[in-house]
Formats: C-alpha cells, sequence, structure tokens
C-alpha cells in the first residue's frame, strides 16, 4: 500500500534558510509567523495530512461519491470526519483575515501546508480548496452586505463555496456562455441554465454551498463583455443569518471521471435560483478572476503534490525491489539480487523527479511570497512590482507544474513496473488523479498563450524584463564565488536562451501570430526550466551558506541537496537549448497541413 511523509525539513528550508520569510516582518500577519511558530504549524498540517486525510486516499478513490435520487451526494465512507477535523483545526481560515474569523497569518505559510494536505488527499482538499476560492473572490468584490453575511461561516468551513463557470457548449471560450440572469424587483436575480464540470458542486459535508456562478443579464452585451458574477446559495440566508428555503439549484448528475473519484464533480441545473450580483453588472470575469488565479495557484501546488508522494512511493520501492545485478558489480551480495536502486536509470528517474520537486517547492513559495508582498506590503512601489511578478509566474507554474507533475507520476509508476500498473500499489492513482490539473482552471494550452499573448507584453514588456534583471543580477553576484560559478554559468545559459526566445518572438510574432501559438508551449516550459534553475541556484547558495558555518546538524541534508542542484543543471537545464531551437522554427510546418489532411 502507498505511504506518504510530509516533507518537512525541505519546507523550513526553503521558507528559512532560501526566502528568509523573517526579513519580511513589516507585513501584516508575518510578525506572528516566527521561525518557532512556522514549525509547529507545518508540523501539525503534517500529522493531520499523514494521519486523517491520507488514510482515506486510495479508499475514497475506489468508492468515490454517490448520488441519490433527490439529487443529493453522498462522499466517500470518513470524508465527513477528515473534513470535520480539517475545519476544527482551523486551517481553512489560515491566511484568512481576522475580521473575517481567519488568522491572518501568510499566504505562503497556507500554501506549504496546501502541499502536505493535497498531496495526503487531493479528492478531499478539493472541497475546501474551492472554499477558499470563493473566499478570495468576496473579500475583493462583495459588498460589505455580503462579506458579512457568508464568509464567516465559509471561513468557519461550515459553508462550502464553488465556482461556476463551464457550460455544455463553451469552456474556456466564456463568451458563448448562455447562463441567464433576470432581475427581480427585490434587486436579486432569477439564474437559469446548466453548468458542467463543477467540483464540489454538491456534498453532504457543509450545511451550505455558496455558488459563484457567472451569467448574462437580459439585455446584456454579447460576449465576455456582457457576463456578471452572482452569489447563488443553496440554501437562502435569512436576515439573522440562520438558512431558509432550499433554492432551485440541484445536482442533476456526478461526472464519471479518470480520477479524483472522491470529489463530486458535478452537472449544476439552475432552475430560476435566486441568485446576488456580485460586483458590477458585466464585470463578473474581472471577479470570476481573482478566484481563478488564485486556483491555478492552488493546482500548480495539486501538481507538485501528485509528484512528491509518487516520488516517495517509487523510491520507497526501488530501495526494496531487488531484480538483477548492478553494472559495477553485486551491492547486496548476500541477496540473490540487487535492490532496483542500484541501477542507474532507475537513479535518472528518481533524480529527475526529485530535482523538479525540490525546486517546484520553492518556486510555489516564492510565487506565494509574492502575492503576500503585492497584498499586504505598505509600499506602493513594493506591491506593484510584487503583482507584476506574481501574474507573470501564474500561468509557468499552473502550466509547467502541472505538465511536470503528470510526467513524474508516469515516471514513478514505471518504477514499479507490472506492479505499477495494479491498483493495489496506488501509482495508478495517483497517474489518473494528476492527469486534471494539465486541464482545470484553464488548460496549459490556454497557460501558454496567456503568457506568450499577453504577459510578456503587459505593460511595456514590465514584468518580464524585471524578473530577468533579477535572475541576471543574482549570476553577476555570484559568478566570481569559486562554490557558486558552476551553478550561475547554466543558470546563465538558460537565461540567455529564454531572452533569445523572448527576442524572436518580438521580431517574428506580431506579423505572423501563429509563430507566437506555435512555440508558446516551447516557450512556458523554457521559461519554467530558467525560473526552477533560478530556484536551485538560491538553494545551492543557502545550502553552501549553511554549510560554512558548520551547520552540522544538517551537514547531510545539505550536501544532498547540492548533489540534487548539480544534477538539475547538468542534466535537466540543458533542455533550455531544445525548446529554443522549436520555437524558433516557427509555424509554417505546424500549420501547412489542410484540415483534412488530418
Amino acid at each position: 500500500m502507498p505511504v506518504y511523509k510530509a516533507p518537512v525539513n525541505d519546507t523550513l528550508f526553503v521558507l528559512n534558510d532560501v526566502l528568509g520569510v523573517e526579513r519580511y516582518n513589516n507585513l501584516p500577519g508575518y510578525a506572528d509567523a516566527t521561525p518557532d511558530m512556522i514549525e509547529a504549524i507545518v508540523g501539525e498540517a503534517a500529522k493531520l495530512s499523514e494521519e486523517v486525510l491520507f488514510p482515506l486516499n486510495y479508499s475514497g478513490d475506489q468508492e468515490g461519491c454517490v448520488r441519490h435520487d433527490d439529487g443529493t451526494v453522498s462522499t466517500p465512507k470518513g470524508f465527513k470526519e477528515a473534513y470535520r477535523a480539517y475545519r476544527e483545526g482551523g486551517w481553512l481560515g489560515l491566511a484568512v483575515p481576522e475580521e473575517f474569523g481567519g488568522q491572518g497569518l501568510p499566504y505562503v505559510l497556507h500554501c506549504a501546508v496546501g502541499e502536505y494536505t493535497s498531496a495526503a488527499n487531493m479528492s478531499l482538499m478539493m472541497y475546501p480548496g474551492l472554499t477558499q476560492g470563493a473566499i478570495a473572490a468576496i473579500l475583493v468584490h462583495g459588498s460589505d452586505a455580503q462579506k458579512q453575511t457568508y464568509l464567516p461561516k465559509m471561513v468557519e468551513g461550515t459553508w462550502s463555496g464553488t465556482m461556476n463557470l463551464t457550460e455544455p457548449h463553451c469552456g474556456t471560450d466564456l463568451g458563448l456562455l448562455r447562463t441567464k440572469a433576470v432581475p427581480q424587483p427585490d434587486g436579486s436575480y432569477k439564474i437559469s441554465g446548466q453548468k458542467i464540470f463543477i467540483s464540489a458542486g454538491e456534498h453532504d459535508m457543509t450545511d451550505n454551498i455558496v455558488h459563484l456562478v457567472l451569467a448574462r443579464i437580459e439585455g446584456a452585451p454579447e460576449g465576455t463583455k456582457g457576463i456578471s458574477l452572482f452569489i447563488v446559495p443553496k440554501f437562502i440566508v435569512k436576515e439573522d443569518g440562520s438558512l431558509g428555503a432550499r433554492n432551485p439549484v440541484t445536482c442533476g448528475a456526478i461526472e464519471h471521471k479518470m480520477g479524483i473519484h472522491g470529489n463530486a464533480t458535478c452537472v449544476m441545473n439552475y432552475d430560476e435560483a435566486t441568485g446576488f450580483l456580485i460586483g458590477a453588472e458585466n464585470k463578473g470575469l474581472n471577479a470570476m478572476f481573482v478566484m481563478m488565479n488564485e486556483a491555478r495557484l492552488g493546482v500548480g501546488l495539486q501538481g507538485l503534490s501528485i509528484a512528491e508522494i509518487a516520488y516517495q512511493n517509487a523510491a520507497n520501492y526501488a530501495r526494496e525491489r531487488i531484480q538483477g545485478r548492478s553494472l559495477s558489480g553485486p551491492k547486496a551480495p548476500d541477496k540473490k539480487a540487487d535492490p532496483i536502486i542500484v541501477h542507474p536509470d532507475i537513479r535518472r528517474t528518481l533524480m529527475t523527479i526529485r530535482a523538479f520537486n525540490e525546486a517546484g517547492r520553492a518556486f510555489l513559495l516564492w510565487t506565494a511570497l509574492k502575492s503576500d508582498i503585492a497584498h499586504r506590503s505598505p509600499d506602493e512601489k513594493d506591491r506593484q512590482a510584487a503583482d507584476d511578478i506574481l501574474g507573470l509566474a501564474t500561468p509557468i507554474l499552473k502550466g509547467v507544474m502541472t505538465d511536470k507533475g503528470f510526467d513524474h507520476a508516469v515516471m514513478a509508476q514505471q518504477v514499479f513496473g507490472g506492479h505499477g500498473y495494479i491498483e493495489e500499489h496506488g501509482m495508478s492513482q495517483y497517474v489518473r488523479d494528476a492527469r486534471i490539473a494539465m486541464i482545470y482552471e484553464g488548460a496549459n494550452g490556454i497557460q501558454a498563450l496567456d503568457l506568450v499573448g499577453r504577459k510578456l507584453a503587459l505593460n511595456g514588456g514590465r514584468a518580464v524584463m524585471a524578473l530577468f534583471k533579477e535572475i541576471g543580477d543574482f549570476c553577476e553576484e555570484n559568478r566570481n564565488d569559486e562554490q557558486m560559478g558552476f551553478f550561475t554559468k547554466h543558470l546563465k545559459k538558460g537565461l540567455n536562451d529564454v531572452q533569445a526566445s523572448t527576442m524572436w518572438f518580438m521580431q517574428n510574432a506580431m506579423a505572423k501570430p501563429d509563430n507566437a501559438g506555435a512555440g508558446s508551449t516551447d516557450y512556458m516550459h523554457l521559461f519554467g526550466l530558467v525560473v526552477l534553475g533560478y530556484m536551485w541556484a538560491k538553494m545551492a547558495k543557502a545550502a553552501q551558506d549553511g554549510l560554512a558555518r558548520g551547520d552540522t546538524a544538517r551537514e547531510d541534508y545539505l550536501k544532498n541537496k547540492l548533489v540534487t542542484a548539480r544534477f538539475y543543471m547538468e542534466r535537466i537545464m540543458p533542455e533550455t537549448a531544445l525548446r529554443k531551437a522549436r520555437i524558433e522554427t516557427g509555424a509554417d510546418t505546424m500549420m501547412e497541413l489542410a484540415a483534412e489532411a488530418f
């Protein structure tokens, strides 16, 4: 059966040694997040994940959710009790402002905890994950009355939330949506239409479900300019805060899916359900994108989470499974064969996944720190700079982390050979669960187009130039350091490749936009390789500094960190040249065949 151990030491290394979160005590919530407090919180999150959430992951996948004739849905056995433990621990409100019942701690800490809980049970953690996205949208765009009505119960976890975008005939192209909203004399609206693929759309774990629904008000402009966002609760909330009548919003079916079986992915039917406008009329996408950006970081986190738990199980199996002899001579002469971890190709697989996971963890937490600065810093210039990087990093984080998360779940499954294809070992579930993360919250091809088509040119390229400068300055500052020269040399080569590819787009994509589309996915991964390389260079510096200080308690850990950093630079970073070469071929052969030839 599968195993899971939360990577607490690695999280603390990134937060304390690499990011130096103590330096941000001027930000609200950070003064309370002392090193001891952080260690205690991630330790408790690890215990919850390993002992409460993880034991239900396999059984939840096997059992799935059940829709009853009355439209209600039952979650797998044990999910309600595990969710209650998560809720009662206050985990849902970790980074939410205290005025709404949260703890006001850093968002970066919320993301650190989120990796553990998602790795332990991705399906179960999607329920509070959707709620946190809905909380973010209401916090930014909701009226004071809406915040007071919905947020305390959602932060408490006794109510949950969803996001309703997709319809049977439209996914990414939301301008085609048909769900309509009819104004009522009391200021509310009647919402009618059908939404599909709605995660956590109906379940038995909370008293109420607060749906955030995109719809078009009668007479609104066509396309995306006429879309508004509405709060549509499962139960109408009375003036005293108690629950009233059941709203006519129902689960018509549960989608039959490849994975995440423990999460109720629903077809939702709205039959003149009462809804309340959130934000301004026809500005629904502005409000929804607050939720989607939060969700995209959460989905990138899922890619890391699945890769981490798949790696842990593959590494355990490789140490135990005996098969063949080492090419350099027997390593277990007392046995009939050596453990497969002695074989270079198994090492290649494990080191590749490990190098991605450790850099991905740093990338995730670095991005979350930018989010904290963007939303909490008292300095307007700092807020803008952080928000620029956050916007640029989000599609890279979502696209690269989930593409690689799936690839590496498959690689980890391969370590098991035939046993990886057998359900009892659990590797099949990780592959199936990881696959959805590449699709929802904007398929990864859309993330790549967003990066190339929007984010690069935004504000005159201010964000991309700032990030290039940050990485370039790091290379220059450490170029003459004998120990760091190896890392900065490889990082600078990758930086040169992504800068050259950016320039190629500027010169070749304006007159021929297909060139941008043809190279967008390669560019997203090229950029991701460089950012992950930057994370490795920063981690290598922190590890070397620790060894120089005589940190004997972590000596082996820090030396292992440096070995993995060298592996990334030698074996993975050179892929930037391949990505650059693909980009520069343009779109000609890709677009030449007639549609009928496919």
